[in-house]
């Protein structure tokens, strides 16, 4: 089994060949390979692993999330807010890792 651990945006993801994964919106998609383990050799980086690439492609710039909605409300003074909110995320496949 092969896969890498890469950061991006302040963010690490757990990442195998021919994975879809969603990350924050981002206009310029930039990444740091942080781990990689194929089968029994594992390959730490201090603080990168600069031995291998792994390939990311953006597929889509945006995807929606789902609808996350916050609702206050307080006992006996009539008060009720409702705040709703949606993330966008940007669709990455990654492609191999070598």
């Amino acid at each position: 089994m092969k896969y890498a651990v890469v950061r991006t945006q302040g963010h690490q993801y757990r990442v195998e060949e021919g994975q879809d994964f969603l990350v924050p919106k981002a206009e310029d998609f930039q990444y740091e390979v942080l781990l990689v383990v194929d089968g029994e050799k594992v390959q730490l980086g201090t603080p990168l692993v600069k031995s291998h690439k792994v390939s990311l492609k953006l597929t889509e710039p945006l995807v929606k999330g789902e609808k996350i909605r916050v609702f206050k409300y307080k006992a006996k003074s009539r008060y009720r807010k409702t705040i709703g909110s949606r993330p966008q995320y940007s669709q990455i496949h990654v492609e191999s890792i070598a």
